[in-house]
């Protein structure tokens, strides 16, 4: 029996190429001997509207109370989904992301929650709250934020003082010009503005706009006029009327 040595050969040297492709592949994809252990982690916050809560310390520190803190782990047991589950429940944080790189870094990237008021109720109740409406407990924050007081329930903070934060959130104007919203017993609102020694009445939170809007343009052309310190208090709850009690003499 005659050997084929051309067709030999060729087998050989295919089989030869086929070892040497499959080597390397694996090598060119085996990771950096510093990739198997996480090196750095790169944390990235999003905020949604304003700074909140969060530093970068404040989330390594957290991470690391909740035993979750990658840096100098094997990168094989480091599970981005147990970091971005464990970030999430913190009532500061919104969303999380993580990834890993070959490079031996775990990268986080969350959005945490904006306070939009502060809640220092009659009934003891300490709270941040969010333009969603979620409650966040109090902290160390000191972002100058508008202060709501009075007879605040938490359903009424959710339902009502959300969206009047949001909006005076929302105007430069009166974000700068209103400090305080006190609650009265009946669900009633009153306003302190930064400049002016007056009381805003705007009884029910309904139509917010349409009666702010009613007493910028009083400012405009009736303060600037008579003098912000005029009145001791300035009533909107009417549609179409704005009601003033002048100061009385001491």
């Amino acid at each position: 029996m005659s050997i084929n040595w051309r067709k030999t050969v060729i087998v050989v040297l295919d089989i030869a190429l086929a070892a040497y492709l499959v080597l390397a592949v694996t090598a060119f994809n085996e990771p950096d001997v510093k990739a198997k252990i996480c090196t750095e982690v790169k944390i990235d916050i999003n905020n949604d509207v304003t700074r909140g809560f969060l530093e970068k310390n404040d989330v390594k520190t957290y991470l690391q109370q909740q035993q979750a803190y990658p840096e100098a782990q094997p990168m094989k047991f480091v599970s981005t989904r147990k970091i971005e589950e464990t970030l999430c429940q913190s009532p500061f944080i919104k969303s999380a992301e993580c990834y890993k790189t070959q490079s031996g870094h775990v990268c986080i990237s969350l959005v945490q929650r904006s306070p939009i008021m502060r809640i220092m109720a009659n009934n003891g109740d300490d709270y941040y709250l969010d333009a969603q409406g979620d409650i966040l407990p109090h902290s160390r924050y000191n972002r100058d934020l508008i202060v709501a007081t009075g007879w605040i329930s938490r359903d009424y903070a959710r339902r009502q003082l959300k969206d009047v934060g949001v909006y005076l959130q929302d105007s430069p104007f009166w974000q700068k010009q209103i400090v305080q919203v006190n609650v009265l017993f009946d669900g009633t609102l009153e306003m302190v503005p930064r400049i002016g020694d007056h009381i805003i009445y705007i009884g029910t939170p309904d139509d917010l706009a349409q009666k702010l809007d009613r007493l910028r343009k009083f400012y405009k052309y009736g303060l600037n006029q008579a003098g912000w310190n005029k009145y001791s208090r300035i009533s909107v709850e009417f549609d179409n009327q704005i009601i003033c009690k002048k100061k009385e003499n001491r």
